[in-house]
C-alpha cells in the first residue's frame, strides 16, 4: 500500500489516497498518468521514518513486570530525525501542486512576498519568523509579523 495524489489538468492535488501501486496501474482509480506516488512522511526535502513507542495508557505488564504484547502495544509516529532525502520532497495535500521538473509536492504560495525554497519546497517569508516562544502573523502589507495578542 502507498499514499498516492490524484493531480488534474493544472496540476493541483485534488484527492490523496491510499491504494496499491498495482490498483493503480491498473486504472481502477481512474487515469493512471493522474496518480502520482507521495510519502506520508516527508517534509522540507528530508524523510522521517516511522518510530515505534509504547503507548502509556495501553501499556499492560506481566507477572514479572514486563510489558506483554508489546507489539499490540506500540503506537507509530513520524521521527523527529531525518535519515535522509525526501520522496518528492513534501507529502502531497489537497491544493497542492505537482511541479514535474522539480517533481516534488508544494503547498500554494501563501502570500506574494514569499519565495519558494528550490531544495525544501518549501515557502519562506522574507523575514525570518521571530525566535521568543510568542505567536506571530503574517502582515503582507508590511512585510513583517505581527505579533498575536
Amino acid at each position: 500500500m502507498g499514499h498516492f495524489a490524484e493531480i488534474n489538468s493544472d496540476n493541483i492535488v485534488i484527492q490523496v489516497i491510499v491504494a496499491k501501486q498495482e490498483s493503480i496501474d491498473n486504472g481502477d482509480a481512474g487515469n493512471p498518468s493522474n496518480w502520482i506516488k507521495t510519502s506520508y512522511n516527508t517534509r522540507g526535502g528530508k524523510h522521517y521514518p516511522m518510530t515505534a513507542t509504547i503507548d502509556e495508557n495501553r501499556k499492560t505488564l506481566d507477572e514479572d513486570g514486563n510489558v506483554e504484547d508489546e507489539e499490540d502495544q506500540k503506537v507509530y509516529a513520524p521521527s523527529t530525525t531525518s535519515d535522509g532525502d525526501g520522496f518528492r520532497k513534501n507529502y502531497a495535500g489537497v491544493g497542492y501542486i505537482y511541479d514535474a521538473s522539480r517533481d516534488a509536492f508544494y503547498a500554494p504560495q501563501p502570500y506574494p512576498s514569499w519565495t519558494l525554497d528550490d531544495d525544501t519546497c518549501i515557502w519562506n517569508p522574507p523575514t525570518a519568523y521571530p525566535d521568543d516562544d510568542k505567536m506571530y502573523s503574517w502582515d503582507e502589507d508590511t512585510l513583517s509579523w505581527v505579533k498575536v495578542e
